[in-house]
């Protein structure tokens, strides 16, 4: 997928918004860029970079208060797992899940808040569909099916809620 494309289905979603965007150094980084759209109750940000090779971009949505600016821990969270897609031998596909080993918002070591969610399920992105790859973060207990995940049609994922 290349960049045109994903700028265009972010903006037929959010025609007024004024996203952030990021780009990474060349060196040690799996995506090229990033951006976040500022939505209703959260952000939405998407990856560039893997569409060339893989045929779909990540995204993920994250909870938003007030704040006029997205966290940075979302951007380090979706080349870190661009980084891990790329590491793999075959496919990802909706429905995968990864245990991230810590909270999925990379704290201490990013300005992510500590939480209880520590898996990512990969699910096709609700409004952009099967070529966006949505990652939502789970608790270990909502990931093995102990514990039912809050129903969210958007799947948005809210550090403050585990």
């Amino acid at each position: 997928m290349m960049w045109d494309a994903v700028t265009e289905a972010m903006g037929g979603l959010y025609p007024d918004g004024q996203p952030w965007h990021v780009t990474y150094p060349a060196e040690g980084y799996r995506l090229r860029a990033a951006s976040a759209y500022p939505a209703a109750g959260h952000w939405h940000l998407v990856g560039y970079g893997l569409g060339e090779r893989w045929g779909f971009e990540l995204t993920v949505r994250v909870a938003r208060g007030a704040e006029q600016q997205p966290p940075q821990w979302p951007f380090v969270l979706l080349d870190q797992v661009a980084a891990y897609v790329a590491s793999l031998d075959g496919p990802v596909e909706d429905g995968q899940w990864i245990n991230w080993g810590g909270p999925v918002t990379g704290f201490p070591h990013t300005d992510g808040p500590d939480t209880g969610l520590t898996v990512l399920i990969l699910v096709e992105d609700p409004q952009l569909g099967d070529r966006f790859l949505q990652l939502v973060g789970v608790t270990a207990a909502e990931a093995d099916g102990r514990v039912d995940v809050p129903e969210d049609p958007l799947m948005v994922t809210d550090p403050a809620r585990a």
